[in-house]
């Protein structure tokens, strides 16, 4: 960020950002979140490292120039879960945890569980990679203001100098996203405490209010999906009480992801005093707000600045978006389309991007100073930024100039007919693997990788900087796949893995061995709690030079007699967990990563792998909100997997994984992919994925039965409860065992526990179907 000083009064809004990261740049939260959970460090010491972390970000942003500056965007864990805690929405397992023990403890309780308490359910933030965990509501949830962290940070913040706007999200928001909880009755919704939950909203505005806070931001994403006529009404009505509220702040209300569309107008009447709209994904309801008269009262900020992605912002378009506001708005103010939490902190922290990739990008440091510059040629005019906003132009048109095509690439594509994306008839594809495989009933297996050590990451990066050859690094790796291969057979599971200790990410790892990505050295952005990700930038068009993981699967499979599983990253996993270039439709980069991928399987499969699994975790992630774009999505979407596994033998398996999402919305799409096993996460949700997934998914299907995000051994009893549950959606010939997701951040001694007893779960299973 460029120090610049701001005259902005502090009545007026003024120019912001809708919220900003928070692992630091360094990722320091992380390590001090992770060094308390080991007992390596203490409650204080995890408590000064996020005090110092908020500090430097209120400090920054105002010396950025930003008239307006968030707080209560930090988060130890997530913002819902907060929400939560704040509003007294703790479920009721959590009783003794929370009448006993300190607000830390309790909110890592609910988000990693204890044991013989599950965690909460965690999910997908919207379409983002973020993961937010799902409030459980019922009818004997008692809500009031129970945690004041909002009012804490105010004041935290005030004291280091910094007059903030403390963001909350909104009660509505809340709600929508927010499940029954098991005692609920049946037809009970969680919209049913709207009255009560609004009134704890009433009380939480007025504490503020007292502490010295003008403004709050409540954000409402929830909005920008398609919501009932009821749901609509209901924006009304509790945004009616809330700015009629006695003793209240100035209310900003946010929404982000895409247009409010009929829910604007609905909001534009109460008497809240802005209304941020996200203008990237939103644009359309530019061309409503003219005909929206209440709008001329109030505040608009015009989210212009792209909080998803990392590409420089077009500073002239921008600008004439926040233009078309003038005059049809009481005040323009220019911010990011969203919260910042979903790019990385600096992009002059990086020293080994080439420099037509560095051109193109904006981290949030650099949207920061977007914002600032913006907001100047608005309300200055652009004569006062005319060098700025002519450079930006030269830049814009030299990375034009770059852009990379292969026309290899872009012909075989052409090429490619409709029997390239189709396989045989499923049932013939069962009767070949079953020969060729000859596994038994419920088969066990894991997603893919295993727990990697210190080790293996010091010869990972020891390797990268040159100091261990590539005879001494391969030695290493093999070394592990071999011990890891053995103790999976020692454990007695029927479909093994090698491991993948020769993986930093899932996808990282194949943007490595792609051209058309590049890949960073500090881009890390928070997926859920401590776990943070660096997500490669696919910039131009993508192919694969040479095989990737060919050698490292053939190395596994020779060392048993036992299946080995080829693993894969799918395409639109790679796309949504990547920032992808915006210069072509998302569909048209999908195929050309499958593309990529599918040579990928071809030659696993000519290495002797008689089972390949292609993930694609995200599918549901990058679902559209709106149900009218969602069909031209899932087409493309179900394509690109299919062009990866098009070409294989009817007897060799090919499974997929998903987690993390609502799976009864995307059922077909699940179907269409064609997958011979399907592993899905089931065991937050305690097995409730099954009622949506076991009809609409005739092959074979392996949902998670313990969850890996949880540092907590299941017992025997407890996996055979959920096979058990399993089997009776599914039946025994389709289900497989395994957990519900990849195992790569668990500890070596609790996996081997849970597998133990996951293998031990099967056997008695298996005997009470014989």
């Amino acid at each position: 960020m460029t120090s610049a000083p701001s005259t902005r009064a502090r009545t007026d809004l003024g120019s912001t950002v809708i919220g900003y990261p928070r692992i630091g740049p360094d990722r320091e939260l992380k390590r001090a979140t992770e060094g308390y959970w080991a007992g390596t460090i203490d409650r204080d010491t995890l408590r000064g490292t996020a005090a110092g972390l908020r500090r430097d970000t209120w400090t920054g942003l105002r010396d950025a120039g930003l008239g307006s500056v968030p707080s209560n965007t930090f988060s130890y864990y997530d913002q819902m879960l907060d929400t939560a805690l704040a509003v007294g929405a703790v479920p009721e397992r959590f009783a003794g945890i929370a009448g006993s023990e300190d607000r830390l403890d309790l909110l890592f309780a609910m988000a990693r569980g204890r044991e013989g308490i599950p965690a909460c359910e965690m999910t997908k933030w919207f379409d983002t990679n973020y993961h937010y965990l799902v409030p459980e509501l019922g009818p004997r949830t008692r809500l009031a203001p129970t945690d004041r962290k909002a009012v804490e940070e105010f004041r935290e913040a005030a004291d280091a100098g910094v007059r903030t706007r403390p963001v909350l999200i909104g009660p509505l928001t809340f709600l929508l996203l927010a499940k029954p909880a098991e005692e609920a009755p049946e037809g009970f919704r969680p919209l049913d405490l709207v009255g009560p939950l609004v009134e704890v909203y009433v009380d939480l505005l007025a504490e503020l209010a007292a502490a010295g806070a003008e403004w709050v931001q409540l954000d409402e994403p929830a909005f920008a999906a398609d919501r009932t006529p009821e749901e609509i009404a209901l924006l009304g009505k509790v945004y009616d009480r809330l700015s009629a509220a006695p003793s209240r702040p100035r209310l900003l209300v946010a929404s982000y992801f895409g247009e409010l569309g009929p829910a604007l107008p609905v909001l534009a009447r109460t008497a809240v005093d802005a209304i941020g709209l996200d203008l990237v994904a939103g644009a359309a309801d530019l061309e409503s707000v003219s005909g929206i008269p209440a709008l001329l009262g109030k505040t608009v900020l015009a989210g212009v600045v792209d909080g998803r992605n990392v590409w420089r912002t077009d500073l002239d378009a921008a600008l004439g978006k926040a233009t078309v506001l003038q005059g049809a708005v009481g005040r323009v103010e220019i911010s990011t389309s969203c919260s910042l939490l979903h790019v990385p902190y600096d992009v002059e922290a990086e020293t080994g991007l080439t420099a037509d990739v560095v051109d193109r990008l904006a981290f949030a440091n650099q949207k920061v100073d977007e914002v600032v510059l913006l907001a100047r040629a608005l309300h200055e005019g652009p004569g006062a930024v005319r060098s700025e906003l002519e450079a930006a132009r030269a830049v814009r048109a030299g990375v034009a100039a770059a852009s990379g095509r292969d026309a290899d690439v872009r012909r075989r594509l052409v090429e490619l007919g409709e029997d390239h994306y189709r396989r045989g008839d499923a049932g013939a594809r069962a009767a070949a693997q079953r020969a060729a495989l000859g596994l038994p009933e419920i088969p066990t297996t894991t997603i893919g990788s295993f727990p990697q050590t210190g080790a293996i990451r010091a010869d990972r990066a020891a390797h990268r900087a040159g100091r261990l050859d590539d005879a001494a690094y391969t030695e290493r790796m093999r070394a592990e796949i071999e011990r890891v291969v053995a103790l999976q057979e020692k454990i007695g599971l029927d479909v093994l893995v090698h491991g993948e200790p020769e993986r930093n990410d899932m996808v990282q790892y194949f943007a490595e061995n792609l051209d058309g990505f590049a890949t960073t050295e500090h881009g890390w952005v928070q997926s859920y709690g401590s776990r943070c990700v660096r997500p490669p930038i696919l910039h131009s068009d993508v192919s694969r030079p040479e095989p990737i993981t060919v050698e490292w699967a053939r190395y596994a499979q020779s060392l048993s007699d036992k299946p080995v599983k080829g693993m894969l990253t799918g395409p639109v996993t790679i796309l949504a967990w990547s920032f992808v270039r915006d210069d072509q439709p998302l569909g048209d980069t999908a195929r050309q990563v499958g593309l990529a991928l599918r040579d990928e399987v071809t030659d696993l499969e000519a290495a002797g792998l008689a089972i390949i699994q292609v993930d694609e975790p995200a599918l549901r992630e990058l679902l559209p909100l709106h149900e009218l774009d969602r069909e031209d999505y899932l087409a493309w979407a179900v394509d690109a997997f299919r062009m990866v596994t098009g070409a294989v033998a009817d007897a060799t398996q090919i499974h997929t994984h998903l987690c993390y999402s609502e799976f009864g919305e995307v059922v077909g799409a699940i179907d269409g992919l064609d997958a011979d096993v399907t592993t899905v996460e089931a065991a937050r949700s305690r097995m409730e994925v099954l009622a949506e997934l076991g009809p609409g998914v005739p092959r074979a299907l392996g949902p998670g039965i313990y969850d890996v995000h949880s540092p907590e051994v299941p017992s025997e009893d407890e996996l055979a409860g959920q096979l058990t549950a399993a089997r009776q959606h599914i039946g025994a010939d389709r289900l497989w065992a395994n957990p519900d997701c990849g195992l790569k951040t668990r500890g070596e001694p609790e996996v081997v526990a849970a597998l133990t007893n996951l293998v031990a779960a099967v056997h008695r299973v298996r005997a009470t179907t014989a």
